[in-house]
């Protein structure tokens, strides 16, 4: 494939998913483990909800969200301080050819779910979905 082909919003190969998904695992389990001592880590519990890999595999950005969302821009700079160490260790557990480089972001993807939510559970959706249907949109979907 080339790299025009992930270029345009194409769907993610086989192999950064699996790299993606070893990389979210390696960082999550290193957070549940205590392995990195930084006191803003320590007193945040810190979901790792996803990590995307660029087609050549030397770029992961994970995607993170404290609980609550609390302290948001905290999170990120104590992440930032210990990319160096995190991305050392990806290295040792994750077998590449190159040790990515790591980037972190906040995951709004939760956000998104919320409002969808809110969306769906609006009176005017509720509305349209209590009307009877006529006669015409029954012969319609049959």
């Amino acid at each position: 494939m080339s790299r025009a082909h992930h270029a345009h919003g194409a769907e993610p190969s086989q192999r950064m998913l699996r790299v993606a998904e070893l990389v979210r695992h390696q960082i999550a389990s290193m957070l549940s483990r205590g392995d990195i001592a930084d006191p803003v880590l320590e007193q945040h519990v810190v979901t790792v909800s996803r990590v995307t890999m660029s087609p050549d595999l030397k770029l992961a950005t994970v995607y993170v969200m404290p609980l609550g969302g609390k302290d948001e821009p905290e999170v990120l700079r104590a992440f930032d301080r210990h990319k160096k160490y995190l991305r050392g260790e990806i290295a040792h557990s994750v077998n590449l050819k190159f040790a990515p480089e790591v980037r972190f972001r906040i995951d709004d993807s939760f956000d998104n779910v919320a409002r969808i939510d809110a969306l769906l559970n609006s009176e005017r959706v509720r509305r349209d979905l209590d009307q009877p249907q006529t006669d015409e949109e029954n012969g319609a979907q049959q």
